[in-house]
């Protein structure tokens, strides 16, 4: 608290004048240190454009290049870097080229297209364009596609036609992953959407790899192969995480090898299934039928003649004729139930596994150690047969559908190639990648330091250093004359003792501020003056020492 108090006191001391001289200093100092730190570490290179196609970034630096503007391009090459301070000049000047330009033009085909003289043929032609750069700029903005390319077919209308032909519309897209097809549905129905008439079976995906993603129903049977091949992959690769996300713990990524080869079947299947449950039956009808027959037979043995054939009145009895007698009795019962049926049908649009293939590659240095660790071929069996259940549980295995896991134990061979950790880089490494920091750094302490000894200090110090040898000198020549010529009386001490108050005051204030340098500087400047005039000096003593016999 003393020292803040003392410090106080000495810039109260200084007056108004050196503390807005000490002011305008620091400020000054301050500033160009800040300037200095703004030019120097302020990037050399800034963003022009970024996002660009090859062909605008090769039109903008030939523009730049003519224009006499330095310009780099960055390692990805799709954007165009100027240095700083130059953008808005650089943006001007391919302003007036028309830079940069995409290659799908939308609407703004219209602006360059004058009325007068056009006809209805390029009318047309410029709408069909300026409708497919659109539909291109919209698909680019789905994630995952890079590029896009529309081609619309749309019909001529014509009177005499009795079947309207449909529009149609051919879609070539890059995406960022060659199996990223995600999107082929979305943009089927986002062109088929954006034109009048035009169904989604019209609309055709492709990718610049030339494979079909997505087409109409007719062409189905064309995309299926790859569909079935890219669907089996997927599968696989699905199948393969998952077993080493469940190896990794027990074995660590580098001590093993997985390989999986999945069989799907893609065919569309519709099965109609009617179920019976006897156990629900409700009589409905009963039908009963009962029936009684009787019959008699005789036959006689007479023989033929002509009394035969005679009517009688009676017939006569007897004779040697046989004679049966037959009875039928039928009874039937039909009872109608009604039975409880349910109906099942199953359509199958998606796919089916077919069976799985695993084969597993276990690093045998990992399970058996050397020497006197080394486990016998038993416990080298059981884990084998651990591992082996481990990947068919993580597979989802299933013996009835054919699925084989095969797990061997082999020496895996060192491989000089194979990818071992980064090292942590190096001091000399991490100065040389950050060697132009390190410059810009260095040069604004140097210039920091430099404003400080040579610029700071020494206007510090000249208007802190106040010489008191001028003030003596002038008191002194106020009362030479009667010191030298007159004997002391009581009106001489009025000066000389105004003068030591005064200078012991400034001298005091000048050491609490400056410290012993200026102190020594003041005695050198006081050794000066009595060299300069000794009279005068020996004057000056005496007057203070009458001044001090006086009080």
């Amino acid at each position: 608290m003393d020292r803040f108090n003392q410090l106080r006191d000495n810039l109260i001391g200084l007056g108004p004048r050196k503390l807005s001289a000490l002011a305008l200093i620091f400020t000054l100092v301050l500033a160009i240190t800040g300037l200095g730190a703004y030019y120097v570490s302020r990037p050399d290179f800034e963003v022009l454009y970024s996002g660009l196609d090859r062909e605008d970034v090769s039109r903008i630096g030939a523009v730049l290049k003519s224009s006499g503007v330095a310009f780099d391009i960055n390692p990805e090459g799709n954007a165009v870097l100027v240095r700083y301070g130059q953008t808005a000049q650089a943006r001007m000047l391919l302003a007036e080229r028309g830079l940069p330009q995409s290659a799908n033009a939308g609407y703004e085909l219209f602006d360059k297209v004058g009325s007068l003289g056009l006809t209805s043929f390029m009318q047309e032609v410029t709408r069909v364009r300026a409708l497919e750069g659109e539909l291109a700029r919209t698909i680019q903005l789905i994630r995952g596609v890079k590029a896009a390319r529309v081609h619309i077919v749309l019909p001529d209308e014509g009177s005499f036609r009795r079947v309207r032909q449909p529009p149609s519309a051919s879609v070539v897209i890059r995406t960022e992953s060659p199996d990223d097809s995600k999107a082929a549905q979305a943009i089927r129905h986002l062109v088929a959407a954006s034109i009048p008439g035009m169904t989604v079976d019209q609309v055709t995906v492709l990718n610049t790899d030339g494979m079909l993603l997505s087409a109409s129903d007719g062409d189905a049977t064309d995309a299926a192969p790859a569909k079935t091949l890219t669907l089996e992959k997927t599968v696989s690769k699905d199948i393969q995480d998952n077993i080493r996300r469940t190896l990794t713990p027990y074995l660590r990524l580098a001590n093993f090898q997985v390989s999986v080869r999945a069989r799907i079947n893609t065919d569309r299947k519709q099965t109609n299934e009617t179920i019976f449950d006897p156990e629900s039956r409700v009589e409905r009808s009963v039908r009963v039928v009962k029936e009684n027959s009787t019959s008699q037979n005789n036959s006689t043995s007479q023989a033929a003649s002509v009394e035969r054939n005679v009517p009688q009145e009676k017939p006569q009895a007897g004779g040697e004729g046989k004679q049966s007698n037959d009875e039928n009795k039928k009874s039937e019962e039909l009872t109608n139930f009604e039975l409880s049926t349910k109906t099942v049908t199953t359509v199958s649009g998606g796919y089916t596994l077919e069976n799985l293939s695993i084969a597993v590659l276990v690093n045998r240095g990992s399970l058996a150690g050397s020497g006197k660790d080394a486990p016998k071929p038993e416990a080298l069996e059981r884990q084998l047969k651990e591992i082996e259940q481990l990947v068919a549980s993580a597979a989802g295995v299933r013996k009835d559908r054919g699925d084989t896991v095969k797990v061997s134990a082999v020496d895996f061979a060192i491989n000089e190639n194979d990818l071992a950790p980064v090292e942590p880089a190096g001091w000399s490494e991490a100065l040389t990648h950050q060697l132009g920091s390190v410059i810009n750094a260095g040069a604004l302490i140097l210039v920091t330091l430099l404003l400080v000894f040579f610029g700071l200090r020494p206007a510090s110090r000249a208007l802190l250093a106040e010489a008191p040898a001028p003030m003596e000198t002038a008191l002194a020549d106020d009362v030479g004359p009667p010191l030298l010529g007159a004997e002391p009386s009581i009106e001489l001490p009025f000066a000389p003792m105004e003068m030591p108050q005064f200078t012991g005051q400034m001298d005091t204030g000048l050491i609490e501020d400056i410290g012993g340098r200026e102190k020594f500087n003041q005695q050198k400047k006081l050794e000066q003056l009595i060299e300069a005039d000794e009279m005068q000096a020996a004057a000056i003593l005496k007057q203070w020492m009458y001044a001090e016999g006086s009080v």
